[in-house]
């Protein structure tokens, strides 16, 4: 009888690892950063992925990780994802409405900067948590900005081109 209760706790143990690998799982590939190496599946809500005309891709957990694999400009981007805040799927990072909290810290990042897929839940966020509406422009100027000088992001030591634009 002791046998019969340790194999059924030993099942339903294995049974919730599975389940929760497999949510935990429902991120497109790659499943760490390729800048940083953190766990993609766990920042959903900040991942983000570049797909190139070439048909390769590059993913990230975060804006702050993209801005400098986008600083160097070695390939044509074909398109630019991010992980919608409230449902975590993928929508078009430059069509995003984005929000910008100083309150709350971001992914490898002093400043949080989340995507939504419509103002409406942007405004809802904001008015619970703070913070300012901004474009995917605004976004990644400030994520490079914030990086300037460091090569956390990529390797972008003197800041990406995304930060000059009207320099260039």
């Amino acid at each position: 009888m002791k046998r019969f209760i340790i194999v059924g706790i030993l099942f339903m143990i294995a049974m919730t690892a599975t389940i929760a690998l497999a949510a935990g799982s429902k991120v497109e590939a790659p499943d760490s950063c390729a800048v940083c190496g953190m766990s993609r599946p766990n920042f959903a809500k900040s991942r983000m992925l570049i797909t190139y005309e070439d048909g390769s891709s590059f993913g990230t957990c975060s804006i702050a990780c993209v801005s400098g694999e986008l600083a160097k400009k070695e390939k044509k981007v074909k398109s630019i994802q991010v992980g919608d805040y409230l449902t975590d799927k993928l929508i078009d990072a430059r069509n995003a409405v984005w929000v910008i909290n100083a309150k709350k810290r971001g992914i490898m990042s002093p400043v949080a900067k989340w995507a939504f897929s419509s103002k409406g839940d942007a405004d809802a966020y904001i008015k619970k948590s703070g913070g300012k509406l901004a474009t995917w422009d605004e976004s990644l100027a400030a994520a490079c900005e914030e990086h300037k000088g460091d090569d956390a992001a990529g390797g972008a030591k003197a800041g990406c081109d995304c930060c000059n634009k009207k320099k260039n």
